[in-house]
């Protein structure tokens, strides 16, 4: 892969879901520092960190927007819905609200997601399995209910971190390489369809 960082065959944005306290400034931390801090992080607002990865053979650009759980950001928080092509919605295995609260996120992404937009769950802090609320079985559950992957992580103790971000990049891949194709075939359908349109008012002119 070049050492340039604007050299890339593929774009994806990345969208990080999910209430607040759940893990995400963390775990998107580890995955593109490799780095975890124990003092909790609030994201105000949204922010953003860039991971170039190599998947398939192609160069990927991973743009991975880090959003901020709290009600009064979730207006912002919609807002970043546009362009992007996979979300990762988390929530804390030891906290059971985080986990109830999925079908609110999962609302917000069928009102607010693009057609690009695929989705896989993720149940974070794993590692603190003897404050766990929610167990593993619950999250496979609403995963197969959702039929979207999952994924149990800890950024504290880099479980599952790479593996969940490396799903969700080659799901998205995946999802635009399909919708291109198919707008291209739409688009030689569309114009077969005026070429023969064409074609036909000529004749019945002459």
């Amino acid at each position: 892969m070049s050492d340039d960082p604007s050299v890339y065959d593929m774009h994806i944005k990345l969208l990080m879901l999910g209430d607040t306290g759940v893990g995400k400034t963390c775990l998107l931390l580890r995955y593109a520092y490799d780095s975890f801090s124990p003092t909790f992080i609030t994201t105000i607002g949204i922010d953003f960190k860039i991971k170039h990865i190599l998947l398939d053979g192609l160069r990927v650009k991973l743009q991975i927007w880090d959003t901020a759980g709290q009600e009064r950001f979730r207006t912002i928080t919609v807002s970043y819905f546009k362009g992007a092509h996979g979300i990762i919605l988390c929530y804390d295995v030891t906290d059971r609200d985080t986990f109830e609260n999925v079908r609110h996120w999962i609302e917000q992404i069928k009102k607010y997601g693009e057609r690009l937009t695929t989705f896989i769950l993720v149940g974070n802090k794993c590692d603190k399995d003897d404050l766990r609320m929610v167990q593993t079985s619950e999250g496979f559950q609403l995963a197969s209910e959702l039929n979207v992957p999952f994924f149990e992580t800890s950024a504290k103790g880099n479980v599952n971190v790479e593996e969940a971000f490396l799903k969700m990049a080659g799901d998205a891949k995946e999802g635009i390489e399909r919708w291109t194709k198919e707008d291209e075939g739409r688009g030689e359908e569309e114009s077969l369809i005026l070429d023969e349109g064409g074609r036909g008012g000529s004749g019945g002119c002459c």
